[in-house]
């Protein structure tokens, strides 16, 4: 990270963890697909097994579960119906 770099006459620091979990909130939500013991600790009601089914999470900025869907484009549709822009997370 480039030390000198200055924005409006102030010298850029690094964030805090609090600061990098608000970057985006309430703005940007991210997609993940999930295998299905992830699914299961970020969504704790989903029980059995769910095989042959993709599973897919839209999470807020700061990684808080929002919804569980088994289609990308029901995760997609579903930020935007909340005024989120959604990101894709690898």
């Amino acid at each position: 990270m480039n030390e000198d770099v200055k924005f409006d006459g102030e010298a850029l620091g690094p964030m805090t963890r609090n600061e990098f979990k608000q970057l985006g909130d309430g703005e940007v939500a991210y997609i993940k697909q999930l295998d299905l013991d992830l699914a299961q600790k970020l969504f704790p009601v989903l029980r059995g097994k769910v095989d042959g089914i993709n599973l897919y999470a839209l999470l807020g900025a700061d990684g808080t579960p929002l919804a569980l869907t088994d289609s990308l484009n029901a995760a997609i549709a579903s930020a935007i119906e909340n005024d989120l822009v959604p990101l894709s997370v690898h």
